[in-house]
Formats: structure tokens, C-alpha cells, sequence
């Protein structure tokens, strides 16, 4: 007999632990200290046929592949020098409408909501307010379903490939999903202005905010980035500006700007650097809720993921509404040597890709910026804005309000309602 045995499985979220070190009453040293194994995708990608790419990264997050299919494709489109049609394009969009459908819904609701309620989990918010969980699972059901229609499943998609899809899914499927976008539609309208009701953590930053911009559409695919610092530059020339380190306690690296100060990736980036590209339906929420921005609060970037349904429900409805594909899904690649870049947004925020092929297609090198290696050290850098409060607090209390700062960003570390393991040690003033 042959057993393969695995003790531990490698999440894509990993698990990880919050340190604080206290000298004389203050905050010295605080880490998020991330001990998941290195997962190697940028190894065995190595070798591989460019059409393997987005299949093999959608394994990369069971949230979000289709970021990762859609950074990855963009990324060996431009290797190649070739551009999708806009029927392909407005495809991608829907999909990507479905991802941030599903992903925001849960994050809202089911993950940063009780903490917002200070409950210990959506079991218990479930108790207290039914109707609002289950609002929750109807929304990610759509945003699931969505993703099914057109990717083949809900998890880890099998359809998109470089160079477009390789199949148009069934129009009368999509449009029989109708009903729900509106009804979705109408279900996010009413999640902002709920959404302005809750009370948040006391907590403003003056950000670095950095997101994917277009001019004429909300940031998903954009052709440049944007910082609220005015930087503004194209795909290719972000290696530039951002920069990925390992650092001592982490086996996630930290990404940082080429001067070396922290940004920030995600929601309340992408709605404050392109709130003018918004749908009108969009403005108009943020409007009748009374939300003015910039925000700077991020336990408020709940109230960005609300505006974000708005807009990606009614993007959806557009879509399906003027779905009517004419020629081929994919297009015909000729191989040649090259490299290229591509991002995306993630609902966690940017995430970036770059390859190198050969003239056979095969990768010759591959790397993958994720959001979360870039919003670490800021949510660090947050921490430590809060350790006046922390450091006075019940350690219990301490544990719970670090804890919902970090699950405020969503990251790609553990989803667990209780992943934490805060300890705070007071140093001796006579150390060094």
C-alpha cells in the first residue's frame, strides 16, 4: 500500500500571529507575523504552457481566482502583443462582476459584520439579525452563480484562457439570471445605506491609497496605476514604484513605494481614487447615504464593498442585458518569445503579474504580487497607530480590536473568525 499523507494543509489565507512589544508604556515592535509554508507557484509555473497559466493560478485563491486568472492572461496577452475583442473584454468584466459579487457578500456579512455587532461569529449575528444572513446568502449565491454561467464552476473557473474564453456560455442562462441582478441591485442599494448605520473603531490614516485606473470605467482592468500622492504610471513600469521584500518574521512578503513608505491596496483605494468613474446608479448611493469622501477609516472599507455591489450589480445587469457574442471566443495565438505584465483588481486590491515565455510558449519565469503582500506592512503601520489604545486595554479587549483591524482588510491569511494569537510582553527600559 501507498498513503500520502498531509498533516497540515497550506490555506491560501495561512494562518498567522500578532506580537506586541511594550518598553515603558509604548509600542516598540509590533509584527503580523505570517508562518504559512511558501507555496512555490511562481517555481512550478516554470516549464509550463502559457494556456496552463490561468488554470494553475486560480488555485492560488478559492475567493478570488478569477483575479488571478484575468492578471495572468492580461500579463501573456501583452508577452504576446496581442489585445482581446470588446465582446471577450465586457465577458470578463461580467465575471469579475460575479467574483466581487460573492467575495464582498461574504466579507460583509458574514466576516467583518459580527465584529461590527461584537459578535463572535455570523452564527450568533444569524441569532440576532436573520434576515440580514440570509440577504447575505442569497447575494453570494448570485455572485456564485454568476461565476458558474460563465466560468463552468463557481470555484476555480475552467473557461477563461489567453486570449479570451474557451467557449461563450449560454445566453439564456445569463439572461435568466436577470430577475436576481435586479433584485441584487436593489438588496445593495439598501446595504449602503445600512451600512452608514454601524458603528466603526475611531481610526483615520492619511493613506497612501493606490488602485488600477481607467477613464472611462470603474478601475478593474486598468491601463495605469494611480496614487492619491499623484503618482500615476503605466502596468509596466510598476517594479518601478512598488517593491516586494522578505522580511525576518514573515514568510509573506511586504511590499513597499520605491522611497520606502507603505500603501494601501483594496476597496477604499479603488472607490477614492475612481469614485468618478462610478456608475450613476453608484453616485447616487454614496449620495443618498451622505458619504463623503475620501475615506480614511479602514473599518470603513465595509462601506466600500457596499458601494462596490451597487456597481458591480448594475454592471452585471448591463452585460448580460446587451450579451450577444458574434465570432470567435478566443483568438488564435501565434508563440513568440517575450514578456509581459498585467494587473488587475482583486476585491482585496491590486494584484500584478509577470511573465516571461519562450518562443514555444513555455514560462520561463513568472512573478505574482498578491494584495495582501502589499497592504502587511500597512496594516502594521495601523497597529501601531492604534497602541495608545491597545496598550491600556484588558488583554482579552486588546486581542478582539487588533483582531477586527485586521480582518477589516480582508486579507488573504485566514477568514477564521478567531486567528490571532496576540501576545503582549513589556519590556525591561534597561534593554537595548
Amino acid at each position: 500500500m501507498k498513503t500520502i499523507e498531509v498533516p497540515a494543509m497550506a490555506r491560501v489565507e495561512g494562518e498567522g500571529g500578532l506580537y506586541i512589544g511594550l518598553q515603558s508604556g509604548e509600542a516598540v515592535e509590533i509584527r503580523l507575523d505570517i508562518y504559512e509554508p511558501p507555496r512555490f507557484f511562481e517555481g512550478f509555473l516554470r516549464g509550463r504552457f502559457l494556456q496552463e497559466v490561468p488554470d494553475i493560478t486560480a488555485r492560488i485563491c478559492g475567493i478570488c481566482p478569477v483575479a488571478y486568472q484575468m492578471s495572468s492572461a492580461l500579463a501573456l496577452e501583452n508577452a504576446l502583443g496581442v489585445s482581446v475583442s470588446a465582446e471577450v473584454r465586457a465577458l470578463r468584466r461580467l465575471m469579475y462582476c460575479g467574483e466581487y459579487i460573492e467575495s464582498h457578500a461574504l466579507h460583509m456579512y458574514m466576516l467583518q459584520a459580527p465584529d461590527l455587532f461584537g459578535k463572535e461569529s455570523a452564527f450568533e449575528l444569524a441569532e440576532m439579525e436573520p434576515e440580514t444572513v440570509k440577504k447575505a446568502l442569497r447575494l453570494k449565491k448570485i455572485g456564485n452563480e454568476l461565476l458558474k454561467a460563465i466560468g463552468g464552476r463557481s470555484v476555480h473557473p475552467v473557461n477563461v484562457c489567453v486570449g479570451g474564453f474557451y467557449s461563450w456560455p449560454d445566453g439564456t442562462v445569463l439572461k435568466a439570471m436577470l430577475p436576481e441582478l435586479t433584485w441584487g441591485l436593489e438588496a445593495a442599494m439598501q446595504a449602503v445605506k445600512w451600512s452608514t448605520t454601524l458603528h466603526y473603531p475611531k481610526l483615520e490614516i492619511n493613506y497612501e491609497f493606490v488602485a488600477l485606473h481607467e477613464e472611462k470605467e470603474y478601475g478593474l482592468m486598468g491601463s495605469e496605476v494611480w496614487s492619491s500622492r499623484g503618482r500615476k504610471l503605466a502596468i509596466r513600469d510598476y517594479e518601478k514604484t512598488y517593491i516586494e521584500e522578505h522580511v525576518r518574521h514573515s514568510n509573506a512578503l511586504h511590499s513597499h513605494t520605491v522611497d520606502g513608505g507603505t500603501y494601501l491596496v483594496g476597496p477604499l483605494a479603488r472607490l477614492n481614487l475612481n469614485h468618478d468613474q462610478l456608475a450613476p446608479i453608484a453616485k447616487q448611493a454614496l449620495k443618498e447615504a451622505g458619504i463623503k469622501l475620501p475615506l480614511k477609516n479602514p473599518y470603513k472599507s465595509f462601506i466600500a464593498r457596499a458601494v462596490e455591489l451597487v456597481q458591480f450589480f448594475k454592471e452585471a445587469i448591463d452585460i448580460v442585458q446587451a450579451y450577444a457574442p458574434a465570432g470567435p471566443a478566443h483568438m488564435e495565438l501565434d508563440l513568440k518569445a517575450g514578456e509581459g505584465c498585467g494587473a488587475s483588481e482583486a476585491p482585496r486590491g491590486t494584484l500584478y503579474h509577470r511573465y516571461q515565455i519562450d518562443d514555444h510558449g513555455l514560462i520561463q519565469s513568472a512573478k505574482i504580487v498578491p494584495p495582501t503582500a502589499q497592504n502587511l506592512p500597512r496594516i502594521e503601520a495601523d497597529l501601531f497607530a492604534m497602541a495608545p489604545a491597545l496598550v491600556v486595554m484588558p488583554e482579552a479587549a486588546a486581542t478582539r480590536q487588533a483582531e477586527d483591524l485586521v480582518r477589516a482588510y480582508d486579507p488573504c491569511i485566514s477568514c477564521a473568525t478567531h486567528f490571532l494569537k496576540l501576545k503582549v510582553e513589556e519590556r525591561d527600559s534597561s534593554c537595548k
